[in-house]
């Protein structure tokens, strides 16, 4: 293939994945909410999309890693809970009189109840700020993304790589779950944190407010998907992958490429963050279980089914994968993880580009199998040309 058929070919799938976003988006941010505020579709429903959504984020944090990248990462469930635990402190902190303890007359300072539980008197001074929630939003994008920093720094400078960094980016998630079990952290123990009442001064509960934060959710999609669309036709977007295709070519050119992996792995910590404040208030709850590896893992699955090195791939394994589960945990609650894992074998051993290059394998198909046009040869009217004979004179 030539290339300027090659670049054609790229061009007209840009074209139909660009098409296939407008139109998702707008079902999703103007449709589907209008559905809802109609009766029309449930606000369990419409509660359950939006978690789908955040994890869609997630999917896209772990594919510009290790799609675009080449580092495979088992630990985006860390920054994921970091950023639900950031936002979960204030929420914790708005239920106040309306605490379990509070309701009692147990608790008129208002603290959290696990820590009226645990035999606490005051607010520990870590958790005071939080009362904020611009100071909290902050802390979605400083805490996950100054521990990537750190972690990333010393992965990359030690030039840790393949295998090595799944497996120092897993031990560190499984590390931090433990942290986060203990009552001692005061982070809500085994228990987490759960019963949020609040945000902006409007009740978690109605139906306005699910809305609301579902929209919130595919907007912020929507950016995050436009955002690294951008990034991947710049310069930095060819160089990080061919940091993926082959690092040692980009360090003979002059190129660090510890500096640009570093880069992308706080940027993707901070979008898996953001992915898990969206999630928090959506689900009414987070807790250390979220945090453990077989999350990351999860989805890893989710990037290897959507498409793996696409945007609009992991968008799709995501959403699609987890409306499966949910519809298959009811139905067939005892065969879940082996229909996952058969889906799994099935998309790696038969479609390896994932759903999104079904369409492009099903025109090769169709290719390979349509009826030739007749040519002038096989036209019964046309008489056979003979071939001149050859003067050897």
């Amino acid at each position: 293939m030539t290339s300027s058929s090659t670049h054609s070919a790229i061009s007209s799938r840009l074209k139909l994945e660009i098409s296939l976003v407008a139109a998702l988006s707008l079902f999703l941010i103007v449709i589907f909410p209008l559905l809802n505020a109609q009766g029309l579709v449930s606000n369990f429903t419409i509660n359950l999309w939006g978690k789908y959504l955040c994890f869609a984020m997630l999917a896209i944090s772990v594919d510009l890693l290790w799609g675009y990248t080449g580092l495979l990462s088992l630990g985006q469930s860390l920054f994921f809970s970091l950023g639900g635990y950031m936002l979960g402190m204030h929420l914790m902190l708005m239920i106040g009189d309306q605490g379990v303890y509070a309701q009692a007359g147990k608790n008129p300072d208002g603290l959290p109840d696990f820590m009226i539980f645990l035999g606490h008197t005051f607010l520990p001074s870590f958790w005071r700020p939080f009362s904020s929630l611009g100071f909290a939003m902050l802390m979605v994008f400083l805490v996950p993304g100054l521990i990537s920093l750190i972690f990333g720094y010393l992965a990359f400078r030690s030039r840790i790589k393949g295998v090595y960094f799944s497996i120092l980016t897993q031990a560190l998630t499984y590390g931090a779950s433990l942290m986060f079990f203990r009552n001692d952290m005061l982070m809500g123990g085994n228990n987490g944190f759960t019963d949020f009442k609040k945000i902006l001064g409007s009740d978690l509960r109605t139906a306005a407010t699910q809305r609301g934060l579902y929209i919130a959710s595919a907007v912020t999609l929507l950016l995050i998907y436009v955002g690294c669309r951008i990034l991947s036709g710049t310069k930095f977007g060819l160089i990080q992958r061919a940091v993926r295709d082959g690092e040692n070519r980009v360090l003979f050119s002059g190129y660090s490429s510890a500096h640009y992996k570093l880069f992308v792995f706080v940027l993707s910590a901070m979008i898996a963050s953001i992915a898990g404040a969206l999630y928090v208030p959506q689900v009414g709850g987070i807790n250390p279980s979220v945090m453990t590896p077989d999350k990351s893992l999860e989805a890893v699955v989710w990037v290897a089914v959507g498409g793996r090195g696409t945007l609009v791939g992991p968008i799709i394994g995501a959403i699609s994968i987890n409306a499966l589960k949910s519809y298959a945990t009811k139905a067939f609650p005892d065969f879940w993880l082996i229909l996952l894992g058969a889906l799994f074998i099935v998309v790696v051993l038969l479609l390896p580009g994932g759903i999104v290059s079904l369409p492009e394998r099903l025109q090769t198909l169709w290719k390979k199998l349509r009826p030739l046009p007749p040519t002038a040869t096989d036209d019964p009217a046309v008489p056979n040309a003979t071939p001149a004979p050859i003067n050897k004179s």
